[in-house]
């Protein structure tokens, strides 16, 4: 979406269905999933100042004009900007993407050499293409519908990538505080949302073997520690 000069939050559709009460805080749109508190969490951890809608999926409000009209692939977290690069409201969908918008606006969780920040982007790239549709489908085939399959092939599939995935995990942070290191970034906010997935609402510790990743469990531990992470995990509240 092209923003042209003098546009404002109330000239975005999304608004009609979701009123904006401070126009000139970020305007977050999400539910407490995986994707959706990666957000929440930065969001927490910065300190911005931002405003959360509820997108309830009993309601089908991802697919609803409004948030349509924001994001056409219908996914949670979306997020409009009023005060956006040039000072102009910037609309924004894909958690990854945010993430690494929010870490270059407010200067914070992303490191400030090019190297630094390239191999934080590579961590956040391994869990958008490899551990969040990985584990997802893990959770389909062992606590959804997928659960019901005779052929219990495809849920064993899913689960020996996901130990594959947490096996590389585990050695990455093993000797690290945190994935990049002694500094928590957002490699880590995009992460272990969907570790704490795994384990907990998908009931998947014993069907991938995660007593068998102690460094992954270890930093599990500390994240679910933070204030901030304890904060944004329940943003948006249910209504």
């Amino acid at each position: 979406m092209k923003i042209e000069p003098g546009v404002s939050l109330s000239d975005f559709p999304i608004t009609q269905k979701w009123p904006v009460q401070h126009p000139e805080r970020l305007q977050l749109y999400s539910l407490p999933t995986p994707n959706g508190v990666k957000v929440s969490i930065m969001l927490e951890e910065a300190g911005l100042p931002y405003e959360a809608h509820l997108v309830s999926f009993d309601s089908n409000d991802q697919n609803s004009p409004e948030f349509l009209s924001l994001n056409p692939n219908n996914k949670i977290p979306a997020i409009i900007d009023p005060n956006g690069p040039d000072g102009r409201p910037l609309p924004l969908f894909e958690s990854g993407a945010i993430l690494v918008y929010l870490a270059e606006k407010t200067g914070k969780f992303m490191p400030k050499d090019a190297a630094g920040r390239y191999e934080t982007l590579q961590w956040v790239m391994f869990q958008m293409g490899g551990i969040g549709p990985i584990f997802g489908q893990v959770g389909f085939f062992h606590k959804f519908a997928g659960k019901d399959y005779e052929d219990k092939r495809p849920r064993d599939r899913y689960a020996a990538e996901s130990r594959r995935l947490l096996g590389v995990l585990n050695q990455r942070l093993t000797g690290r505080d945190w994935i990049m290191g002694k500094e928590y970034g957002i490699a880590d906010i995009a992460v272990f949302p969907w570790v704490r997935n795994l384990v907990g609402f998908y009931g998947a510790r014993d069907l991938v073997g995660f007593d068998d990743f102690p460094e992954v469990q270890r930093v599990l531990d500390a994240f679910l520690a933070r204030p901030a992470v304890v904060r944004g995990l329940t943003i948006p509240a249910a209504s």
